[in-house]
């Protein structure tokens, strides 16, 4: 199984979460691309049979500009990713309301658009409740995981 990560993020938090979760997946006997930066072309090109996208949220809920290119590129080229399994980490603070996690909810949204399927529901974490993202997104991804195995 070969897995593409890539992440969106403001201060390095969900980079971080994604180089955590590329070692974890790797650990766990899954083929890793690691995609820093993505573009549809490298997205593309890695040719793999799973997503999992970190995406931060800024300002009033949009997405960072460290993915806004790949975001943009992808709704315009519309490259169908028909039934291709994927995963989003999403990274917020739920004081910001009804912006909570958007970022990674846009990024969600774009792939379930372009035909990708969801495997796990998306995984929220709050700033307002953790400082350790990298450690709660830990039991997630191994459902990811085994999802992905199973």
């Amino acid at each position: 199984m070969h897995l593409a990560i890539f992440s969106g993020s403001v201060f390095g938090t969900a980079d971080e979460v994604a180089d955590m979760a590329a070692e974890r997946c790797r650990a766990a006997g899954l083929q890793v691309t690691r995609l820093k930066p993505v573009t549809v072309d490298a997205l593309l090109a890695a040719d793999a049979d799973a997503l999992l996208a970190c995406c931060s949220t800024t300002g009033m809920g949009e997405l960072p500009a460290s993915i806004q290119d790949f975001y943009y590129e992808l709704q315009s080229r519309f490259p169908l990713l028909t039934d291709k399994p994927f995963g989003v980490i999403a990274l917020g603070d739920s004081g910001y309301g009804d912006t909570f996690c958007q970022g990674g909810e846009q990024l969600r949204e774009l792939l379930l658009e372009v035909q990708a399927r969801e495997l796990l529901p998306m995984l929220r974490l709050d700033a307002s409740e953790t400082v350790t993202p990298e450690e709660d997104a830990k039991p997630w991804l191994d459902e990811f995981v085994a999802a992905l195995k199973g």
